[in-house]
């Protein structure tokens, strides 16, 4: 049986009831524009964001429906603390992409040591013993403010029932030198391929234990996770640490505060001691080192849910999209770029697909630049928040330079299309990767 075919395990939860199922999938769009609507009722409360720029958000998100006190962290002297050999990853200042011929063989999940980081600032070292998760805010009974917050210990979190759950982590901005360098549009930001990405299996507590046993209250709307890593700069303004809020509906969903990777703790530059899980959504969603989450019956705001992860550009309102939530649709060769072949020798191709809008249901290959394309063969079958493995044989014929191309269809009916409509930010690329590869 294969990895991805595994049933997700959970330990007994006779002591706390399951968490409940939202009767449908939670409308985020429709979510955002009441929301804004609250704040300028005077319902809502921002941290760092303007009256003026929330008034133009909500003008955004009217029009977007028409369109398609913790303990101080050690930092390390390096970003990054693991090793990052070069035959592994690209490095990107305090970021560092895994490069996908070095995931050739290394079965469904990402390997730890090979795993993508995403750090706004430098990686902290953490002490288990010291962690304390604190919860406060209007949303909770007694409303209890961060000044006396509801606290658990490390130990008190891995007391609670544990679930396993297999899924990718994937940074909004994965795929975004395409948008350049297939498309010829100036973006900003880190310069990913498609590296930012890998799946694993993660372990830890459901948000929503955590929650009502905190005492949440049923006028609770908004839970905002923050780190516990450097405060970020940003064109000389301190923004504070990072932190965006997740609608109720999505938290006592399938949200994880995450204490285990692939069967062991969490790695210092993936969150330890512990993070949020959030599983198909952008990576920003999942902030790595929580160290504190506001439970609100007002709707949050912050500068990651505002000013960062939303599009912008010609294809979208004039003062951007809703905030980014689900991730898009990719495909990527195991392959290096620029790899070459033997003419007349026989070859087998593998790559992996994976959508933030359920399974991947099928994979179409062309190995003669996109003139003619045939299916590959699916080694997982289709399921939400993690990949789909394949593979697909090749005998070229004709030496030279030449492009391979993968378009994947997941199981809600979505295609990679032939250009990714683009945004300023570089985010959520999905056109197809014309991935380039030498005959000899």
């Amino acid at each position: 049986m294969p990895e991805s075919a595994l049933p997700e395990s959970a330990l007994p939860e006779s002591a706390v009831p399951p968490p409940p199922r939202p009767a449908a999938r939670l409308d985020e769009t429709a979510y955002d524009r009441r929301r804004l609507r609250q704040w300028l009722a005077g319902d809502a409360r921002a941290d760092g964001v303007s009256r003026r720029r929330l008034l133009t958000l909500l003008a955004a998100t009217a029009a977007a429906t028409a369109l398609p006190a913790p303990r101080p962290a050690h930092a390390v002297d390096t970003p990054i603390v693991k090793p990052l050999p070069p035959e592994w990853f690209i490095q990107r200042g305090t970021n560092a992409e895994t490069r996908w011929e070095a995931l050739r063989g290394t079965g469904h999940l990402t390997p730890n040591e090979r795993f993508f980081v995403r750090n706004h600032t430098a990686t902290p070292v953490l002490d288990a013993d010291d962690w304390r998760l604190r919860l406060w805010g209007s949303g909770l009974r007694g409303a209890h403010g961060e000044d006396r917050p509801v606290e658990f210990g490390y130990d008190d979190l891995r007391a609670l029932p544990a679930v396993t759950r297999t899924a990718f982590v994937e940074c909004a901005g994965n795929g975004r030198s395409h948008y350049t360098s297939q498309q010829g549009e100036t973006v900003t930001g880190t310069a990913w391929t498609l590296g930012a990405v890998g799946v694993a299996r993660w372990r830890g507590a459901r948000l929503g234990d955590v929650l009502r046993k905190a005492g949440l209250s049923s006028g609770a709307v908004d839970v905002q996770p923050r780190g516990l890593d450097a405060e970020y700069i940003s064109e000389g303004e301190n923004l504070g640490r990072v932190r965006r809020p997740l609608p109720l509906t999505k938290a006592l969903d399938d949200v994880l505060l995450a204490y285990e990777m692939n069967g062991e703790p969490l790695p210092y530059d993936h969150g330890y001691p512990v993070r949020m899980l959030v599983p198909s959504w952008v990576g920003i969603a999942s902030i790595k080192w929580v160290g504190d989450i506001e439970v609100s019956a007002q709707p949050l705001f912050s500068p990651w849910n505002t000013t960062f992860y939303r599009l912008f550009g010609p294809g979208y309102p004039e003062d951007g999209s809703a905030p980014l939530t689900r991730q898009t649709i990719k495909s990527a060769f195991e392959l290096a770029s620029g790899a070459r072949f033997p003419v007349g020798e026989g070859q087998v191709l593998h790559g992996r697909s994976w959508s933030g809008a359920g399974g991947v249901a099928r994979v179409d290959v062309s190995t003669d630049g996109g003139a003619s394309w045939r299916p590959a063969r699916l080694h997982d079958r289709p399921r939400a928040g993690t990949w789909t493995r394949w593979s697909v044989p090749w005998k070229p014929d004709v030496s030279g330079a030449t492009h391979v191309l993968a378009r994947a269809t997941d199981t809600a009916g979505r295609s990679q299309p032939d250009v990714a409509v683009p945004n300023t930010q570089g985010y959520l690329f999905d056109a197809v990767v014309r991935h380039p590869v030498t005959v000899v």
